[in-house]
């Protein structure tokens, strides 16, 4: 069985004050689960989270939003994945749809990050996802296959089915309160599961798959039902604890009905 995962990333919101408050307030929560999470917050403050996580003796992982495509050198401005691993974090998110949007950022780009991140023994979330103009020309599964491809012609399935995962976010479902259902959802996931499975058949069983696009507690249980989605990429209700925490805990029901 694999193991289900919920990560947080908080994008571009967060402060000294509310962050603490947010730790505080999750702590009040839960002690211990038998699923795993993690938390992707902005560089300034990992190393804030890092301390206070490890204080408050929660069972989070650290993650950072995005890594640099290069390893070392003359880059102002990048953060290298050596110094992400260096002060604590275990996991990175890779082509986030805003990365690839706003920034431009190439399939090819998102590979090097990855191939990066697992030599510095980090563990990336790749993220794929298609447009609402992609989706409605019919393209979804060409689009997410390319992105992913690119990552497997990298690193390899089992490499990233060991030490990473796979995050599908329809871009048109990012922020807009808009999901997929949970037959669009598990529909794209079993088809990033077999282009997986083409390459490795034991990697493409091991590989989790998370499903990202507003996520709610209202909408968590119909979606880790599906089988090939084990967990999610959480963005605007991991900014509250307690709506984080009640999707944490659907994701737990779920294993323990498995169980």
């Amino acid at each position: 069985m694999r193991n289900r995962l919920v990560v947080a990333n908080w994008k571009m919101n967060g402060s000294l004050a509310s962050n603490e408050a947010w730790i505080k307030e999750y702590a009040t929560l839960t002690k211990s689960q038998d699923v795993e999470v993690a938390v992707c917050a902005p560089f300034v403050y990992l190393p804030q989270m890092r301390t206070q996580i490890n204080e408050a003796t929660l069972p989070i992982a650290l993650g950072a939003e995005n890594c640099s495509a290069y390893a070392v050198g003359a880059y102002t401005g990048e953060v290298s994945c050596s110094m992400l691993s260096d002060i604590g974090c275990q996991w990175v998110i890779v082509g986030h749809s805003e990365r690839r949007q706003l920034f431009g950022e190439t399939d090819q780009d998102v590979a090097k990050k990855v191939k990066l991140a697992m030599e510095a023994g980090l563990k990336p979330i790749v993220c794929v996802g298609e447009t609402l103009e992609e989706q409605e020309a019919g393209n979804t599964v060409e689009v997410v296959c390319r992105q992913l491809n690119a990552v497997l012609d990298a690193v390899g399935a089992s490499a990233l089915a060991e030490n990473g995962a796979i995050a599908y976010e329809p871009v048109w479902a990012i922020g807009t309160g808009k999901t997929a259902t949970p037959q669009q959802a598990e529909l794209v996931h079993a088809v990033l599961r077999d282009s997986v499975e083409s390459r490795d058949s034991v990697a493409g069983k091991k590989i989790r798959i998370l499903y990202g696009g507003s996520v709610k507690p209202s909408n968590a249980s119909d979606l880790f039902a599906c089988n090939d989605i084990d967990g999610g990429l959480i963005g605007g209700a991991a900014l509250n604890p307690r709506e984080f925490h009640a999707i944490v805990c659907v994701a737990q029901s779920l294993t323990e009905t498995v169980i």
